[in-house]
């Protein structure tokens, strides 16, 4: 009887430990690449089930959303290159930096604001980044 308790503890540590790690592998980034994976795939359900509840009451719906990525963000929806850059706090917030290279090769900075809801993180806005001036 003992041995079986001593087995049911490590299984149970083990279990607990692993904890961190699973919530490690569903960080920021991880959400992004995967709605770049839906928006590639061109399942837009998918794709917006990685916004906020915020986004999702003004957008209401999968289409009203893929409405405006297509007219406002038309370069994430079938990169040539995506690449996650800094990721840095923001007062509250999180903020992760991507780089996006479109089919024609220009290069695409957004800033992806991040909120950690009770289902995980989960994208609360994209905004366009400035490029910096290139020197001559």
């Amino acid at each position: 009887m003992p041995f079986s308790l001593r087995g049911l503890a490590v299984c149970l540590l083990l279990a607990f430990s692993a904890l961190p790690v699973a919530a490690q592998d569903s960080g920021p980034g991880d959400v992004i690449t995967r709605q770049f994976e839906a928006f590639r795939q061109g399942d837009m359900e998918a794709a917006f089930s990685h916004a906020s509840p915020t986004l999702k009451r003004i957008f209401g719906s999968s289409q009203t959303f893929a409405s405006m990525v297509r007219q406002g963000y038309p370069m994430v929806l079938n990169p040539d290159q995506m690449r996650l850059l800094d990721l840095r706090e923001e007062g509250a917030r999180l903020v992760q930096r991507v780089e996006v290279i479109d089919r024609k090769g220009v290069v695409h900075l957004l800033d992806y604001d991040m909120v950690e809801t009770e289902m995980g993180w989960k994208i609360n806005g994209v905004r366009f980044v400035q490029a910096p001036p290139v020197a001559a």
